[in-house]
């Protein structure tokens, strides 16, 4: 089978797509595809996200908390149902914090994707966000906070120590809450042992090992989850009367934790509190098996479903000689020949394809309710898998005939939406060049309008294979 053309695979396999009146950039882009991708990856500007000041989360939780607590004491100050007037006017809904706030985090990545030149880094972003998987569905605690976990605890470090991703991951209040592990106490502890009706919680142990190091077949037992989740017991982070720490913040449950060594993976943990399940996440994070799993799905995502066994096997080792070095890892990605040579057979996330039509269109939207809609429609919303494991990463999710109904819905409504739609012909040169294939160009072509070019155009293989 042939292989791609190169300026396809720096666009679409490890970038965002290619962007309208950008022919200055591809220019150099199809004289270097590969330096293109690397010049993007080296210059590290990941964490400079447009659009008004994002907070941390630690003030995002207090602007909740506070919301809450105004919340409650209005209800209690609100007469009985039946001495209201039913006639008399009802009051403005309240502001809702959690999900302006979202929708000011989502802004501020659909604006970020169209502007880049390639889109690396925000690939490599949702790939650990989606790897380290939280749901906004779970709570106004998440939804407030989903934006703010990844830029705090994924974006920083993309290119950095896995462990180091790992430990801010596991610490940070979004997963904490988000798998359960705020009340989590040993059964030994001290505050079990004030009140027997406290206990220990395993969700989070269980993510650690089977998502986000180990992998399913990672080579551990029922009594290693277990004994993780007593290792991080104490772990939790501190409510609105901030007496543990700031509120908002991660803080450390002394009598919640469980005492006395604990045997993970065969290696004895004996270090005092805290600092016992910071040296088990190191171990796990820097695992050979852990190294497997993650050099697979890093090939699967960028490369193919089936993802070939000599290209894992040498991300595998170097994951393993330096100790988890995530830049590493991709900048061998980036440099392997498959990468370049195998077939663009995967199809585009709902995400993906969204946010490449914006980049052909050339233009960042203003507000972000109707990206986030047509997220919604095509079953990837925001922030929002149905599980800790995320959303999926194969054709056998995004390809099958009713998402591509949907896919074409949306392309037709955003032909019919463009007001003085550009010449699909033109556009068609000016985003993907030398890399259109001469069946997109002839389909194109022969459209009866320019709004059903444009609709083809974004329905090719240029626009739905990455």
């Amino acid at each position: 089978m042939q292989a791609p053309h190169p300026l396809l695979v720096a666009l679409n396999r490890f970038g965002l797509g290619g962007r309208a009146a950008a022919a200055v950039y591809l220019a150099g882009a199809s004289g270097d595809p590969r330096g293109f991708v690397k010049a993007e990856l080296e210059a590290g500007k990941v964490m400079d996200l447009p659009g008004k000041p994002l907070q941390p989360s630690a003030k995002l939780l207090q602007a909740l908390y506070l919301e809450q607590q105004a919340l409650k004491e209005a209800r209690a100050a609100a007469p009985p149902p039946a001495a209201m007037d039913p006639n008399a006017p009802k009051p403005p809904p309240p502001p809702n914090v959690a999900q302006d706030t979202y929708r000011d985090e989502a802004l501020a990545r659909f604006q970020q994707s169209v502007r880049v030149p390639c889109g690396i880094l925000e690939r490599l972003s949702a790939f650990w966000a989606n790897h380290f998987a939280v749901s906004a569905f779970k709570s106004p605690f998440v939804r407030i906070t989903a934006g703010a976990f990844e830029r705090e605890a994924i974006r920083p470090f993309i290119l950095g120590r896995f462990a180091d991703m790992v430990r801010a991951v596991e610490q940070h209040p979004t997963m904490l809450h988000y798998l359960d592990n705020e009340f989590s106490a040993g059964p030994q502890s001290q505050v079990v042992r004030n009140n027997p009706k406290r206990g220990l919680n395993e969700n989070l142990a269980r993510e650690i090992m089977e998502l986000h190091t180990l992998g399913v077949n990672g080579g551990y037992s029922q009594t290693d989850v277990t004994t993780l989740a007593k290792i991080i017991t104490g772990w939790t982070y501190a409510g609105p009367d901030g007496r543990i720490a700031a509120p908002g913040q991660f803080g450390f449950m002394a009598p919640w934790h469980e005492p006395g060594p604990q045997t993970l993976l065969g290696r004895v943990f004996d270090q005092p509190g805290l600092q016992q399940g910071a040296a088990a996440l190191d171990m796990l994070a820097t695992h050979p098996a852990t190294a497997k799993f993650i050099a697979t799905k890093l090939v699967r995502h960028f490369v193919a479903d089936d993802p070939p066994p000599a290209l894992v096997e040498r991300l595998a080792k170097i994951f393993r000689d330096t100790g988890g070095d995530l830049g590493s890892v991709t900048r061998a990605l980036l440099a392997a020949d498959e990468a370049w040579t195998l077939p663009l057979t995967k199809m585009r996330s709902p995400r993906d394809f969204i946010l490449a039509t914006l980049r052909l269109i050339g233009r960042a939207p203003e507000e972000p309710n109707r990206t986030l809609g047509g997220l919604n429609l095509l079953g990837e919303p925001l922030w929002s898998p149905s599980g800790p494991n995320g959303f999926p990463d194969t054709n056998g999710a995004w390809g099958a005939p009713e998402q591509l109904k949907l896919r074409l819905d949306i392309a037709s409504q955003v032909a019919q939406q463009l007001r003085d739609p550009p010449n699909p012909k033109d556009l068609l040169e000016e985003t993907f060049g030398p890399a259109a294939s001469e069946t997109t160009r002839d389909a194109v072509a022969r459209a009866e309008s320019k709004q059903q070019g444009f609709a083809l155009l974004l329905m090719s293989p240029e626009m739905q294979r990455r």
